[in-house]
């Protein structure tokens, strides 16, 4: 169907809607039982509408009247009493999971970025002898496998590592993600320095015989903290593309669409990094076993990918693009 008969099939009732809602909004109209029934009927069609339009009829300027209306219905059904509650539960329900399914190919890249460098770092120094002694010079080696590596976890009170933790994390997540603009570049570099550090760690206490101590003090924190670092990069990646390869779309249209939906998940990662950070604080260097710090951590990286993977795909599925601005269509329609 064109964009044309579209409209002209569907036009009456968006009318309709708009002329309910108006009244709906007004201290001085008050809609009858029957009225209030056909305004939530409108509103899950208009809805759906919606939704229909952004995945096979992309117009813009439609797609952000028609935007605007099913908010305004929105507010007249839900009012705005509730509505930074249901705002926030929408965001972490469906807007931040939608963002990351949107960007999951390039989650995907992220993470061969990061650990590619990693796997390759860490085999070369715990194999080769001379990669070893390449790397720094003995004393500084024994230093680091001996004291320094296992004492960094504790050498602060918890609260004030956790704290520095968390904002060096965000940190290095906001230019994963801004550095995007460099045609992804610059998110490449951050993701393999970031990847070639782990492996050189792990490869120097390999080396030396202590790798159970590095997985024992890395798996509780690190895998939910590299996940996110990850994701963020992999978002940055998309800021990148969509100045490289806009598609139908002028590249300022397309790094406004992909600048909204990479914010998106930069600030759901802030919690995120937040448990992370309590994690590494209080978890890592605290005296329950390994097998209980490492399962900690595996059911944090679990209970991500759990929330975020299924919530996305129904995201997407109902018309949520990641973006602030999602208004979804209801499931029952």
């Amino acid at each position: 169907m064109d964009i044309g008969k579209f409209v002209e099939l569907r036009k009456p009732r968006w009318d309709r809607l708009e002329v309910l809602a108006s009244r709906a909004a007004s201290r001085n109209s008050r809609l009858q039982p029957n009225e209030i029934d056909e305004l939530v009927q409108l509103y899950h069609l208009t809805s759906a509408d919606l939704s229909e339009l952004r995945t096979h009829l992309p117009d813009p300027l439609l797609i952000g009247s028609l935007t605007e209306l099913v908010g305004m219905a929105n507010g007249a059904i839900y009012g705005s009493r509730s509505s930074a509650i249901r705002g926030f539960r929408q965001f972490f329900a469906v807007t931040f999971p939608s963002a990351i399914w949107a960007h999951r190919h390039r989650i995907l890249l992220a993470l061969f970025i990061t650990f590619g460098p990693a796997l390759a770092f860490g085999l070369w120094l715990a194999n080769s002898d001379a990669a070893l002694q390449a790397s720094a010079p003995a004393y500084v080696r024994e230093a680091y496998v001996e004291e320094e590596f296992e004492d960094y976890y504790s050498s602060d009170p918890a609260g004030q590592f956790s704290t520095e933790v968390f904002f060096n994390n965000v940190q290095v997540a906001f230019f994963a993600f801004a550095l995007g603009l460099t045609l992804g570049i610059g998110t490449l570099w951050i993701l393999a320095y970031n990847g070639a550090n782990l492996g050189l760690a792990a490869g120097l206490m390999h080396a030396s015989g202590s790798g159970t101590l590095f997985w024992g003090l890395i798996l509780p924190h690190g895998l939910l903290e590299l996940t996110a670092i990850v994701v963020a990069g992999g978002a940055g990646l998309g800021l990148g593309w969509s100045i490289i390869a806009p598609g139908d779309r002028s590249r300022s249209q397309a790094l406004a669409t992909e600048g909204q939906r990479t914010a998106v998940v930069v600030l759901g990662l802030i919690p995120v990094f937040g448990l992370a950070a309590l994690i590494e604080g209080f978890v890592t260097p605290s005296p329950l076993s390994t097998l209980v710090r490492v399962l900690i951590g595996v059911l944090a990286f679990v209970a991500f990918w759990l929330w975020t993977i299924p919530a996305g795909r129904a995201g997407a599925a109902r018309g949520a693009t990641g973006r602030f601005n999602d208004v979804l269509a209801s499931p029952t329609v």
